[in-house]
């Protein structure tokens, strides 16, 4: 419920969360409407009837009208613990289904303005997956679309939105892709959204992609190939290369547009999927409580059980599992660019393999609030993770890395060196990497807080030994990370941490990193 978001807000404050961002929320059927009966009930809400409305079983009073206050208490009990709220907005597609759907809403007031038809007018297209497709470019419903989206900021004081399957967005009425599409166009362009987040989903499910090509330079995108590269690169399928284009905020993606690390919304789950304990605990989804036969749900999911299916008793499963959610963590927290997690991903929340639960209304979905003390030890480590990034300029840079100096004699702001201190072989197919990241400049660290930033990966199965390159030689460095190291060495929030051997050799277990920060001072010039 809403009000019940207000109670965990003290835990989000703890966490060091800055924005939540809410599935959907405007009103939506939960089951079958007028007697029609349905199999699976609609627990997400990605099937909207009321786009202007909350929804109300979110509502605690049964008094008409009381959830638009209770709402309301939401978002500004969260303003006050300094946190913005995103909405999850579905323009895509409504409730109503395809042809053998119920007529609720837009059907009845004018179809074929509403909706992309097809076959002379008698069939819905289907770019949503979900039976129907809004026909978001024309004149009438860009309008709605419009109204809708200022009656969230005025009236409810949001602060931006993801729109889901935001594609379909950018196809014309025969749903053709079209450059400069009218409604992502003047949704960025809107001078009563100009202080929102606009961010996208910038693919569909008719085969549309757009990560690193969606809308113009407002747009924030959800960076697919940020996911999948990461879990690529940790459960062994590729070399260091896209890890280290990710890490550097994928300006492949964005940079040539004009639009800054920040567009990059970095994540590694999300609702849709697996969540990362499950991520590293099934290789295969299980979703035959969905009744459809374990074939709904992503089959793609680049994850690993490392040994057995599910839950296990075996300590040496468990320990790498919980090594390699540290790694992902890490990582995520480490990278240029925008981080988002799912809730529940600091405490090893599970599905029990459901990669899409968006029917369970039961003990898959829910959130088991007893996780967060039974790995209070994995809590810890996020919390430390989070306050890190909140803290340092230095992986959180406005503008992209460039890998060179600023003048001639100085670090560059960036460096990438092999294990054994020397320059990378890209070409190669090793898995491992020292990356030397330099303090931002005093312009960009106004508090007099950056330091220098020494990560160490080996993603490989066996220890490496590591050599810290000559430029790394003059720092005072203390550990700050050691995934493969039990709680509490695993993370030393106040960076006091063992130093590095003075030979700068060092051996990291295999699948670990290691994470370096300068003390002040020195300072590398």
């Amino acid at each position: 419920t809403y009000l019940g978001l207000i109670e965990k807000i003290p835990y989000l404050k703890s966490l060091g969360v800055t924005a939540v961002e809410l599935m959907p929320v405007a009103e939506f059927p939960v089951g079958g409407f007028h007697g029609q009966a349905v199999e699976r009930q609609n627990y997400w809400g990605y099937d909207p009837l009321a786009f202007f409305a909350p929804h109300q079983w979110y509502g605690v009073s049964r008094k008409p009208g009381e959830v638009v206050n209770e709402f309301k208490q939401m978002v500004k009990a969260l303003h006050a613990a300094g946190m913005e709220v995103i909405l999850d907005v579905v323009f895509n597609h409504t409730c109503e289904g395809n042809e053998l759907g119920p007529t609720l809403s837009f059907k009845g007031l004018e179809n074929k303005v509403y909706y992309m038809l097809g076959n002379g007018g008698s069939r819905y297209v289907n770019f949503s997956g979900c039976g129907n497709t809004v026909n978001g470019n024309h004149p009438i419903v860009r309008e709605m679309i419009f109204h809708c989206l200022r009656h969230w900021v005025h009236n409810y004081h949001v602060d931006g939105f993801r729109f889901d399957l935001a594609s379909i967005l950018s196809r014309d009425r025969n749903g053709h892709l079209v450059p400069n599409p009218p409604l992502v166009e003047a949704i960025a362009e809107d001078p009563l959204l100009a202080d929102t987040k606009i961010i996208a989903e910038a693919w569909d499910a008719a085969g549309a992609y757009q990560v690193g090509s969606f809308g113009d330079l407002r747009w924030a995108e959800w960076n697919g190939r940020y996911r999948d590269d990461v879990r690529r690169f940790w459960r062994g399928d590729c070399s260091i290369g896209p890890l280290v284009t990710r890490l550097a905020g994928s300006s492949d993606l964005y940079e040539k547009s004009g639009r800054p690390p920040y567009c990059s919304i970095n994540f590694i789950t999300s609702h849709d999927g697996f969540t990362l304990s499950d991520m590293v605990s099934y290789r295969e989804k299980h979703n035959e409580a969905n009744g459809e036969g374990n074939r709904d749900g992503d089959n793609c999911n680049y994850s690993d059980n490392y040994g057995v299916e599910g839950p296990t008793k075996r300590h040496d499963i468990e320990d790498l599992r919980e090594r390699q959610i540290r790694n992902m963590l890490s990582t995520l927290l480490l990278s240029q660019g925008v981080p988002m997690f799912v809730m529940g991903d600091e405490c090893r929340r599970t599905q029990k393999g459901n990669n899409n639960a968006y029917c369970q209304d039961n003990d898959i979905s829910w959130f088991d609030w007893t996780l967060v003390e039974k790995n209070a030890e994995l809590v810890r480590f996020a919390q430390a993770l989070i306050k890190f990034r909140r803290t340092q300029p230095t992986v959180r840079r406005e503008l992209y890395l460039t890998g060179q100096p600023k003048f001639e004699g100085a670090l560059p702001d960036v460096s990438w060196f092999s294990a054994l201190g020397t320059a990378v072989d890209w070409s190669g197919e090793d898995t491992t990497l020292i990356c030397l990241l330099k303090r931002v400049e005093p312009e960009h660290d106004p508090k007099g807080v950056a330091r220098d930033v020494l990560l160490l990966i080996n993603a490989t199965h066996e220890p490496r030994e590591f050599i810290l390159p000559p430029v790394a030689k003059g720092t005072q460095w203390r550990l700050f990370i050691d995934t493969a190291a039990a709680t509490p060495y695993d993370i030393y929030p106040d960076f006091d941490g063992p130093p590095p051997p003075r030979s700068r050799r060092l051996t990291l277990s295999y699948r670990s990193t290691c994470v370096f920060v300068a003390e002040d001072p020195p300072r590398l010039v």
